[in-house]
Parts: structure tokens; C-alpha cells; sequence
């Protein structure tokens, strides 16, 4: 699992740290892990030209005794100070190295920029002299160091200007940014080096494949289909028959060990036609509701409060979600819906997608799956996970309706809502890479694609 934390949670395990080293042996430690992850970005150093922006703050001094590190291994490094307030041991470091400082773009085209502007201190944006360097530097591969200068670290928002990074070296642990967009997009690859900080529990985490091999439910020698778990889908229409048979689909997935269907008359017939294993009307231990819906999702939603069970609310159905506070709920939109229930353009919640998952989950007591490049799974009392599975291939027409149906087959199986919302986001992303190795994809494909990939999952993790 990544964990990420807040800037006062690195704040305070620095400051413990650093009270039992040697001075300024933390950012040697940095220093040390940043001029590695350069050199193995640039195959080698020696002779390679490097430029170090360079702010006021400790990442400029991380920066400048990378470039300390590089110079001696015979690059030509070059410090563009931004600041009259340069960090003077680092840059003492780098002169007797070698190195040099400049206030203006170096003559010669470098291999690499090592952005040292601002760290996870600094506020979001840059200043005049910082856009006008990187704008002379552009087209040059960018490092930064622990964040992209300019993005909000904590929130993940990424409001112009700021650096977009081909590659992020972290320190200690990974930061919000480096999970949520927009902000995660302009970090680029993740180098995490270990400094030894002593954290506290994470408040934004993101699943990866070790955790889904023990999150994943398994059936006992002497489970049967019910003991599996049941899960109802009321979803399609006369009008949009397709979306039942996709919510069907991700439902049907293997892992409940029932599916029950209730809808209309032609989206039932096609999923009798081609899910011969899914029955009609009964008990049910999770639904899920809405997709393709339309004026039927506020009676599909009643009738499945009746039962009291967990439930998945999708498309149609979340503009009825004041029907499901304080219920055992999933709620599963993605911008456009969400703008729609909570009455904030969609273009301000792309902006902060964070932000606004955690707040609709606590406003409505139920979990919150905001769908987009890295997802959101929001718990009410503040808990993040950010999905960072998938593939730009997923983007396509149905890929919802299936991962509603595959969320409710987990709540069936009986994970609570947290888990199921964001073990289903992860399987979802990742079924869609797998079925993507070779080209373009559909829905139907991630949908197959469920069975093969939960069993490499669960075979990696043995009997």
C-alpha cells in the first residue's frame, strides 16, 4: 500500500528526526537519493549537463548538494538562483565540487532541469522569475524534487502556474500531490527514498496488488451460492437496455456468488439471453442501482431500501442520493453527476476532485467513488483512497456500468463499503490494463477480463 501524508505530518517526523542526527545530515540524506535517481534517469553522468533551479527554501538546498553529488562524478551542473536567499552551505557544497551559479539561462542546452523552486512548504503557483526559467528550459526532461513547484500538496490541486515533472524524487513518504489529481499528473514517475522517518497513520492511501490479494474474499471448501454472497442489479431500461447488461456483466465477475436482475422487459430478456446463470427476484445480501435507469431509478432505489441491505448508487439513480444519508451506501458518481447532486460546476470539482469526494461523503454519510484518471473512494469520516490502476483505454462508453456491478458483488460478498468501493476501483483499473495489452478496448472487455485477473492476484498470494 502508498501511503501519503499531510505537510504537518512530515513537518513534525522531520523535526524528530533531525533533533537525533547530526546537522544537516537529513538533507544529505535527500541529496544523496536525489543525484542517484538523476543518474539513473540520465544512464550516467559523467559529461551531462545539469541545470538546478533553485528557490530560497530546503529543497533548494536538496537540490544544490545533488548537484554537489553529480559535479563530482563529472557533470557540468549549473545553479539558476532564484532567490537571494539560497541555501549557503549547499551552494558553498557545489562551488568547491565544482559547479556554478548563474542568474540567467545558461548558454548551453542542459540534459536535465532539477526543480528546486519551492517545496511542501510553499504556496501553490510560481512566481515571474520562476515561469520565465522554465519557460527558457522548455523541452528539457524535469526532476523535481519531494513536489512539482506550484501544485497544492496537500489538496492536490494544480491551479496554473506550476512545474510538470517527468519524474518526482519523494522523501520519507509519498505526499497527497503525488495521488491525487490534478496534481498528480504533473509529478510524472514516482522515486520514493527512504530517509527513516517515523510516520503516523496515513490519511490518503492507494491500494496495490499485495492488498488485493488480502482483501479479496475467497470461497471456503464448503461455501456454496449463497454463502458467497448475493447481489441484486436493478439497472437498464426499455430505453437503455445495454446498461443492465453491463452492470450484469461487472456483477457476474465470479466473485458473488449469485446475481439476481430486476428491470424492464427488454433489457431482462437480453440478460437471460446472455447471462444464463443470473436469476430473477429474491434476497439479496448487497443491490445495485441506476445505471441506464432513467425515470424508473427513484422506484428501483425505494424498493431496494426496503431490504435494508448495502448498496451501490450509480448514474441514474444518485440524483435521488438524500433517499440513501446515513444508509450503508456506495456512491458512485463521476464529475458530471457529482456537479449535478451538489450544485458545484463540474470544472471546479475536476479542479479539487479530493476535495469535493470528501466532502460529499461526509455531507451524505455514505462512501463516495468519484470516478476519473485516479478516482476517489472517500469514507465519511475523512479516510482516502486514490486509485491509480487503468489505462487512457478505459475511457469508454459502459465502463461504469460494469464497475458498479463489480463494486456491488463485493459488497455482497460481504466487504463494507470502503473496501468493496476501493478493492472494485483497483480491479477495475487493472482488468482494463490487462485486456488492453492488445489495442483498444470496450466495456464487455474489462468485464472478461475480472476472472483471469483475480486469479493471477490470488495465485501470487498462494492457497
Amino acid at each position: 500500500m502508498i501511503r501519503a501524508h499531510t505537510v504537518e505530518q512530515v513537518r513534525a517526523a522531520e523535526a524528530e528526526l533531525m533533533a537525533r542526527l547530526p546537522d544537516g545530515a537529513l538533507m544529505q540524506r535527500a541529496a544523496a537519493g536525489l543525484a542517484s535517481a538523476v543518474a539513473d534517469l540520465l544512464g550516467g553522468v559523467s559529461g551531462r549537463r545539469v541545470v538546478l533551479l533553485v528557490g530560497s527554501g530546503d529543497n533548494g538546498g536538496d537540490a544544490l548538494y545533488a548537484g554537489a553529488r553529480l559535479a563530482r562524478r563529472g557533470a557540468a551542473v549549473e545553479a539558476w538562483l532564484l532567490s537571494d536567499r539560497a541555501h549557503a552551505a549547499g551552494l558553498a557544497e557545489l562551488r568547491s565540487a565544482g559547479g556554478r551559479a548563474i542568474q540567467a539561462a545558461p548558454r548551453s542546452r542542459p540534459d536535465v532541469v532539477i526543480d528546486g523552486i519551492v517545496g511542501i512548504g510553499g504556496k501553490p503557483g510560481l512566481r515571474p522569475n520562476a515561469q520565465a526559467a522554465l519557460a527558457a528550459l522548455a523541452g528539457v526532461p524535469v526532476v523535481a524534487v519531494d513536489v512539482p513547484s506550484g501544485v497544492g500538496v496537500d489538496d492536490g490541486s494544480a491551479a496554473e502556474p506550476h512545474v510538470v515533472a517527468d519524474l518526482t524524487v519523494t522523501f520519507g513518504t509519498h505526499k497527497i500531490a503525488h495521488l491525487a489529481d490534478p496534481a498528480a499528473e504533473a509529478s510524472g514517475a514516482l522515486h520514493l527514498v527512504d530517509i527513516g522517518l517515523d510516520l503516523p497513520p496515513a490519511p490518503v492511501e492507494s491500494l496495490q496488488p499485495d492488498d488485493m490479494a488480502r482483501l479479496l474474499p475467497r470461497p471456503t471448501p464448503s461455501g456454496h451460492k449463497y454463502t458467497r454472497g448475493v447481489v441484486g442489479v436493478r439497472a437498464g431500461s426499455d430505453t437503455y437496455p445495454g446498461a443492465a447488461l453491463l452492470s450484469v456483466a461487472g456483477a457476474s465477475c465470479g466473485l458473488a456468488g449469485m446475481v439476481r436482475y430486476v428491470g424492464d422487459s427488454t433489457p431482462a430478456a437480453l440478460v437471460r439471453t446472455h447471462h444464463p446463470e443470473v436469476v430473477g427476484a429474491g434476497r439479496v445480501q448487497a443491490w445495485v442501482v441506476g445505471s441506464g435507469s432513467a425515470d424508473g431509478a427513484a422506484a428501483h432505489l425505494h424498493d431496494a431500501l426496503a431490504d435494508g441491505v448495502p448498496l451501490v448508487v450509480d448514474a441514474d439513480a444518485i440524483q435521488h442520493a438524500d433517499d440513501v444519508r446515513g444508509r450503508f451506501a456506495i456512491l458512485t458518481p463521476h464529475a458530471g453527476e457529482l456537479s449535478g447532486l451538489i450544485g458545484v460546476p463540474r470544472a471546479d470539482i475536476e479542479a479539487a476532485p479530493l476535495a469535493h469526494a470528501r466532502r460529499t461523503a461526509r455531507e451524505y454519510a455514505a462512501v463516495v467513488l468519484l470516478k476519473g484518471r485516479h478516482t476517489v473512494v472517500a469514507h465519511p469520516d475523512g479516510r482516502v483512497r486514490i486509485t491509480t490502476s487503468g489505462t487512457p483505454w478505459l475511457g469508454t462508453a459502459g465502463a461504469g456500468d460494469v464497475l458498479g456491478g463489480l463494486v456491488g458483488a463485493l459488497l455482497a460478498t460481504g466487504l463494507d463499503p470502503y473496501d468493496a468501493a476501493s478493492v472494485g476501483s483497483w480491479l477495475h483499473g487493472a482488468a482494463a490494463t490487462l485486456a488492453a495489452c492488445d489495442g483498444p478496448i470496450v466495456a464487455t472487455d474489462v468485464a472478461a477480463a475480472l476472472p483471469r485477473l483475480v486469479g493471477r492476484l490470488l495465485g501470487q498470494s498462494g492457497p
